[in-house]
């Protein structure tokens, strides 16, 4: 048994999920069914993320269902997991987070990303015509804070430029990655960082004990604050954890073959006719998924916390229906005594 040697902050990151045989406006319903439960069991944030023409997942802009999860709750902290920022006006995102801030001060979260999320031709939608690279993603963080906080150079052209509504309080930036380059930009700007253990299995250690290695202080943070997320399915038994996996196995395996389409519900899972490569497939893609029985569960995150050094993790969970992934999100929160520390 692992002991927890303090308090752990535990978050939830939401894609929302679009699972076959439903719509996309229910998996957004979902998600702010989830996000109210979240609160309930002492989760501390919950993030959005955004995808762009991606038939499993339902949300490309959530800077809007921020909106709205916010107003559904009053204690946990929200935001993004994350913007992706070559497709934006830095001035015109940190005007919208200085909104929210209005509306919800010292509970909004800016979390950056700089990945397309979606594939070429969407991305090139996106840009009209052109790819938006990240080529000028650290130039464009550094105009995002100045915004945020008014700290432009005085003779910079911008200086006079104000972004509205003004306040005592800022958004937590918080840069996002799955590589070595997310985590030392953070590093060199003074930052938060997160590192999405679902996308890579690899390499995540290095680059979060780099991240504080390396970490320059600044206005926005004197130490590093780092934080790990983690694909995670928890269900009462190791048995119904297997059979929930079995979707999100099937999910992974269509994106790998480029098949845009729903996640697969626990059916469409179990009667799949998978091939032996396939299943060699899936036992890749496993490396980035924790399942199993609550203290399973529980133990194995707290290894990985130490592992990487992470401040908080974070979780997602997705799997072939909307309750067992809330029963999911019920279980790990009893295992670490969530709700007793609200």
């Amino acid at each position: 048994m692992v002991e927890e040697k303090r308090p752990l902050r535990l978050g939830v990151l939401d894609q929302s999920p679009i699972i076959s045989g439903h719509t996309p406006a229910q998996a957004v319903h979902e998600t702010i069914r989830l996000v109210k439960a979240a609160e309930q069991l002492g989760y501390h944030r919950y993030w959005l993320a955004e995808h762009h023409s991606i038939a499993a997942l339902a949300d490309p802009c959530p800077e809007i269902l921020l909106t709205r999860i916010a107003a559904e709750t009053t204690r946990i902290r929200v935001g993004t997991g994350g913007i992706l920022l070559p497709y934006f006006s830095p001035l015109k995102v940190a005007e919208q987070f200085r909104m929210l801030e209005a509306l919800y001060p010292g509970r909004i979260d800016l979390g950056i990303g700089r990945a397309p999320g979606g594939d070429q031709v969407t991305a090139m939608a996106m840009g009209e015509g052109r790819y938006p690279g990240a080529e000028h993603f650290p130039e464009q963080v550094q105009y995002l804070v100045a915004y945020l906080d008014g700290t432009l150079p005085a003779d910079h052209p911008f200086a006079r430029v104000k972004v509205m509504p003004a306040g005592p309080t800022a958004p937590d930036v918080w840069l996002l990655g799955s590589s070595d380059y997310s985590g030392a930009l953070a590093a060199q700007l003074g930052l938060r960082f997160a590192f999405a253990h679902f996308i890579s299995a690899d390499g995540g250690e290095t680059v979060m004990r780099d991240y504080k290695r390396r970490y320059q202080p600044s206005d926005r943070g004197p130490t590093p604050h780092n934080l790990l997320c983690v694909f995670v399915i928890c269900a009462p038994t190791a048995a119904e954890a297997e059979r929930l996996a079995a979707s999100i196995d099937l999910r992974r395996l269509n994106m790998d073959h480029g098949v845009n389409a729903p996640v697969p519900n626990h059916e469409e899972a179990q009667t799949y006719p998978y091939t032996e490569a396939d299943r060699r497939r899936i036992a890749h893609n496993r490396r980035r998924l924790v399942l199993g029985a609550p203290d399973v569960v529980r133990d194995r995150l707290l290894e990985m916390q130490a592992q990487f050094e992470a401040d908080e993790l974070m979780v997602i969970t997705i799997t072939g229906d909307y309750d067992s992934r809330l029963q999911s999100y019920e279980l790990l929160a009893q295992a670490f005594n969530l709700g007793q520390r609200r």
